[in-house]
């Protein structure tokens, strides 16, 4: 195996020598949508302006289909990618040098069959093509990831090889999902949260040391919805986004705290948006959008309903990001190429602009602005703004499909695409702290 060229396919190996050096925690993006897994970067733009062939192009290197994101730490960065091994197409954990993009180890999780080839974006070099779509997580010195099928794995972030495995489908009566698992490993000090197990342990708490089951419950059928983990009204809880709506559980020991319900069609994909008291969800399929407001009584807690707007707002898979009670996101349902960017008031619901041609990309918020993925692979930096839709630097970055999230860790933003993975330069730093 060759790993002294970044353009070279990626291929299933041994690991070589890991010789560079190790990012900060500040600036490490260890898990799908950031350190916070809200899509926020601690991150200063030294520059809000791009030169006219775009940011610097740091590496480039081919990977196969896939819709995983990269998650970076400890110099590395991690995705997922479909690999014929041994004649099987299977999904593939790879580890990547993060300064170089050279490959370091790959190891497969699992079959790589989702049940249909991606879709038609409806966009010039920009069709067709599945793949994996979970993201990789990084804790200390492993890498966690959810495979399809629902195979969580524990794997040595140097050398690749793996310490642990669970099978959900076999182990927990697991109920997968049409187009299968989409979710990430979400971890929270030594617990794992997932949904996808039977009646009574549909959603479950696993120890990331051992692989151990530490609670389960509920009778929940999954989304491909990735749960979060906030303090709300000072108790720690995992949010759940299911095909019953909105459950949150306590982190400790499974227990329901409180849950408002949700429509469900089809599929439901992006993550709870939780800022205070206010939890926000939205979905395709002539869902639409809503929001309710979590109280604590003495009793416990209640979720009421602040509004809903039936069949409008939708996010398909992109989950918006909050500034200031401002959601930026992309807010489209099969708007392949054309579908908006916009801008929406948390509160109420309310549609402060509308910027259209981005489809269903992703955006993540760094130091005031937006920096956005459309689906054709256009990068595009936006301030964050409610007042209007003002673009400061756009270029085209990355061939092939772009349904990932952006991943940025010193300076360096990820992308993937289902044709290749790319690192660009656009000049950021960790905040010095006060």
């Amino acid at each position: 195996m060759k790993q002294n060229s970044s353009s070279k396919p990626w291929t299933l190996g041994l690991a070589s020598l890991l010789v560079c050096a190790t990012l900060t925690q500040a600036a490490d993006w260890p898990q799908y949508r950031g350190p916070n897994a809200d899509g926020t970067s601690v991150e200063k733009l030294l520059s809000k302006t791009w030169p006219a062939a775009g940011p610097k192009v740091v590496w480039r290197r081919p990977l196969t289909d896939g819709f995983s994101s990269f998650a970076v730490s400890g110099g590395k960065a991690f995705t997922v990618v479909s690999q014929n091994v041994g004649g099987v197409s299977q999904e593939v954990v790879a580890g990547l040098d993060a300064a170089s993009g050279r490959a370091l180890w790959a190891t497969p999780i699992g079959i790589a069959k989702y049940g249909h080839n991606g879709g038609n974006s409806g966009a010039k070099g920009n069709d067709g093509g599945d793949g994996p779509r979970t993201t990789p997580t990084v804790d200390g010195d492993n890498v966690y990831a959810l495979s399809a099928d629902l195979v969580l794995v524990c794997i040595d972030a140097a050398r690749g090889q793996k310490k642990w495995a669970r099978d959900i489908m076999k182990e927990h009566a697991g109920v997968n999902i049409t187009w299968k698992n989409a979710a990430s490993p979400v971890i929270d000090g030594d617990l794992i949260f997932m949904a996808g197990g039977g009646p009574g342990q549909a959603l479950l708490a696993i120890d990331k040391n051992s692989g151990k089951t530490v609670w389960k419950t509920q009778d929940d059928k999954m989304t491909h919805s990735t749960p979060v983990v906030r303090d709300i009204h000072g108790v720690r809880q995992v949010i759940f986004f299911t095909q019953k709506g909105l459950v949150a559980c306590n982190v400790k020991n499974g227990a329901v705290l409180w849950r408002w319900d949700y429509r469900f069609n089809v599929s439901t994909a992006i993550s709870p948006i939780v800022s205070g008291d206010i939890v926000y969800v939205s979905a395709g399929y002539g869902v639409g959008a809503g929001a309710c407001k979590v109280a604590k009584t003495a009793t416990g807690f209640e979720a009421t309903e602040l509004w809903r707007k039936a069949n409008e707002l939708p996010n398909h898979w992109s989950t918006p990001v909050l500034k200031d009670g401002y959601l930026y996101g992309m807010f489209q349902f099969k708007e392949y190429g054309t579908g908006p960017l916009k801008c929406v008031e948390l509160a109420t619901g309310k549609e402060m602009w509308s910027q259209a041609g981005f489809g269903p990309g992703n955006v993540l918020l760094v130091d005031g602005h937006l920096l956005v993925l459309g689906d054709a692979g256009q990068l595009v930096l936006v301030e964050a703004n409610p007042k209007a839709y003002n673009e400061t630097a756009r270029a085209t970055v990355i061939t092939g499909k772009c349904w990932s999230t952006p991943a940025l860790a010193d300076g360096k933003v990820y992308l993937r695409s289902t044709k290749e993975g790319v690192c660009l330069d656009i000049g950021s730093k960790v905040a010095s702290a006060k």
